[in-house]
């Protein structure tokens, strides 16, 4: 797909769901596409029933292949997702951190001050990568169905990413809808998670 058909609007209708920023895969660019939420919604639920090791469910950028690991390794929250068809697309997957990071950059729902501290806005695999956030930006955003109230709008909560953490093998990586803060948490707790899927922009 050449980049012509790619909306330039965060937050237009596109391809089964919304269109939501660009992220880089080995290094090739994509467009990233946020499930509706009436059906990509899951949710609070365990990441999975385990607390070891998930080989395969480390990296930052590629949410399809660690959630094709959690999958296999039996997370019912990673089958949930890869058995979805919306739209007649059925390769939607959990976003790794990174892409959950970009889906809060350009949809935040709420007016609420960004968490400014530790890792949360690093994101190096943005199209341009990222620094930290500042208090007042990313700021809301302008897609009003995505704001809080809107049929879209993210819930001002704890998402799940796809997203393992290296150092600590019973916990994987999270972001919160309300202000950005990334922390990372126990795979047995339970937190929301938003469905994506992408397509390579050439």
């Amino acid at each position: 797909m050449t980049t012509a058909h790619i909306p330039t609007v965060i937050g237009t209708p596109f391809a089964g769901g919304f269109y939501a920023g660009t992220v880089r895969i080995e290094g090739a660019l994509h467009a990233l596409i946020v499930a509706p939420k009436a059906e990509g919604q899951h949710e609070a639920a365990r990441w999975n029933g385990s607390t070891d090791e998930v080989t395969g469910a480390l990296s930052y950028n590629d949410g399809l292949a660690n959630t094709k690991a959690m999958a296999a390794d039996g997370s019912k929250l990673a089958q949930w997702a890869l058995e979805l068809n919306i739209g007649g697309f059925s390769d939607w997957y959990l976003p790794s951190l990174d892409e959950l990071e970009i889906l809060y950059r350009n949809l935040k729902p709420t007016e609420e001050k960004n968490y400014c501290w530790a890792r949360s806005g690093i994101n190096l695999h943005a199209d341009e990568p990222t620094a930290p956030y500042t208090p007042d930006f990313p700021m809301q955003t302008t897609a009003k169905a995505f704001r809080s109230g809107g049929a879209e709008a993210f819930d001002p909560a704890w998402h799940w990413s796809s997203t393992q953490h290296a150092a600590h093998g019973s916990c994987a990586w999270m972001q919160d809808f309300s202000n950005g803060s990334q922390h990372d948490g126990r795979k047995g707790s339970e937190y929301r998670a938003r469905a994506v899927r992408r397509i390579a922009i050439q």
